[in-house]
């Protein structure tokens, strides 16, 4: 999701269309990384996958995952205390 000012200087939210969704809500370092290592394979080159989790360390342990799998972190959020990111596929 990301967020764009409309011409009313109000906060709108664009939302990313996933072809999956993994919920790592409740779960720890390293659960999330391995659980989307594992759902990226599911999903198709060029698809989105979104995952949601709820651990602090999941924003740099994502960007990270990301830098080092070649897969692109398309957007990432956070929003009622859960992160969001949606990865691109891409071999």
């Amino acid at each position: 999701m990301s967020e764009a000012v409309t011409e009313e200087g109000t906060a709108a939210t664009a939302q990313i269309e996933a072809d999956k969704v993994l919920d790592c809500t409740g779960l720890l370092c390293p659960i999330p990384v391995v659980k989307t290592s594992q759902a990226i394979k599911e999903v198709e080159v060029g698809e989105i996958l979104e995952m949601i989790a709820t651990d602090p360390g999941a924003p740099p342990d994502m960007e990270a995952w990301a830098r080092q799998t070649g897969h692109e972190l398309v957007d990432q959020a956070e929003e009622d205390g859960k992160y969001l990111f949606w990865f691109k596929r891409t071999r």
